[in-house]
């Protein structure tokens, strides 16, 4: 028995094949919290560039995969559908991720995906359904952000996580629980941090110092994946149905701490230009944003030639929405009162490294970006939750 002398659980994970959710079947499956968990996903474990552990993981006899299109209404009730039982709990990680797509494509891959997947757990009578939303909710460096507070999104993302949360309410006979993370990172993480992680490498292979809009007071407050997957798991046994949780570290992250781990890491210089030349910049952002992004991919393009990295999910690309005056500053306190503890305060050198050299491990990453050893410096003066530049 796991969990205190409880049975094991029986769990679906909508989109499991992704970051977030093979962590979160490798923490279910390492820690015998389950029975069964089942990812339904239309991007198979062989195609969705798992390391070693993730690919261990997912051969468990514990774990199975169904191929599905979660915006098809029968492929979500195929998804659901299991001879030897209901599932109690289901977690909702499926949905359009990228940014700076289409309205329509977001109403598709956002809206359309979560109201099919939460009318099936509703018929299913699940125990509970935990539906993943966005963090980028609200904008203000003034105070931390709590759930009940004016939402205000600033991404057509979130705009649309915004929508199905509303829609939600509306499942009167579905216990569900909504998260909105802060940026997670971790192995795997291919829109958090590690876009600024690849920008680093470049600045150090073009041997130029790496400037960044704004300042460094920008507040881009971060969690760690494997703390998402224990919140998830904390949620599912102490969360109360109904309510928005926000999951979010004590570190009170910024652009300026984020800059300063990726400057130690490639041993690079880096400095920001501030707000009034970004707020010229402004005015004509898109142009801005493509000569950055110019800038970045080319030698980006020129190392994965020179490596033979021919196939890879990453890139130095970063979306026009995600480089505005825009802060990402939670509260977590509610999380915390219901008994949750972090195990990761703040994101550390060690972590980046560890990001890094997984990708390379899996040859995803160009080591001709590394003409240089990555900084091994000790960790004590890492901890960017006491540093702020």
């Amino acid at each position: 028995m796991a969990d205190g002398g409880h049975r094991r659980a029986r769990v679906l994970i909508l989109g499991g094949t992704g970051f977030i959710g093979r962590h979160l079947v490798a923490y279910l499956v390492s820690h015998d919290l389950v029975s069964k968990v089942r990812v339904a996903d239309k991007v198979p474990p062989q195609m969705a560039w798992l390391n070693c552990q993730h690919k261990e993981v997912f051969a468990n006899p514990l774990v199975e995969f169904k191929h599905s299109s979660l915006i098809n209404p029968a492929s979500v009730k195929n998804a659901f559908t299991d001879p030897e039982g209901e599932f109690d709990y289901v977690i909702n990680l499926a949905a359009e991720t990228k940014y700076g797509q289409t309205d329509p494509v977001y109403q598709e891959g956002i809206n359309r995906l979560s109201t099919n997947c939460a009318a099936e757990a509703m018929d299913h009578k699940v125990k509970l359904y935990i539906e993943f939303s966005s963090g980028q909710m609200y904008s203000s460096d003034k105070k931390p952000c709590r759930e009940d507070g004016k939402c205000e999104p600033w991404t057509h993302l979130a705009k649309h996580k915004l929508e199905v949360e509303h829609q939600l309410e509306n499942f009167k006979d579905l216990n569900y629980i909504i998260v909105r993370p802060a940026i997670v990172y971790g192995p795997g993480d291919r829109q958090g941090l590690t876009p600024r992680l690849i920008i680093g490498a470049i600045y150090k292979y073009i041997r130029q110092k790496m400037k960044m809009l704004w300042t460094k007071d920008l507040k881009m407050n971060t969690v760690h994946v494997q703390d998402v997957c224990q919140a998830v798991w904390h949620l599912c046994n102490h969360g109360s149905p109904g309510q928005v949780y926000n999951i979010v570290d004590s570190s009170d992250t910024t652009q300026g701490k984020v800059c300063h781990l990726v400057a130690e890491l490639f041993n690079v210089q880096y400095d920001f230009v501030g707000s009034m030349f970004s707020n010229i910049a402004r005015v004509n952002m898109t142009s801005v944003v493509e000569e950055i992004n110019d800038k970045h991919m080319t030698p980006w393009a020129e190392a994965c030639q020179t490596d033979n990295v021919s196939n890879t999910p990453l890139d130095p690309f970063i979306d026009e929405e995600l480089l505005y005056n825009k802060h990402l500053y939670l509260d977590g306190k509610k999380l915390l009162e219901t008994g949750f503890i972090y195990q990761i305060p703040a994101p550390r050198l060690e972590h980046l490294r560890e990001m890094l050299e997984d990708y390379i491990s899996l040859g995803l990453f160009p080591k001709t970006l590394l003409k240089q050893e990555i900084s091994s410096k000790g960790d004590n003066s890492s901890d960017i939750g006491d540093k702020d530049e």
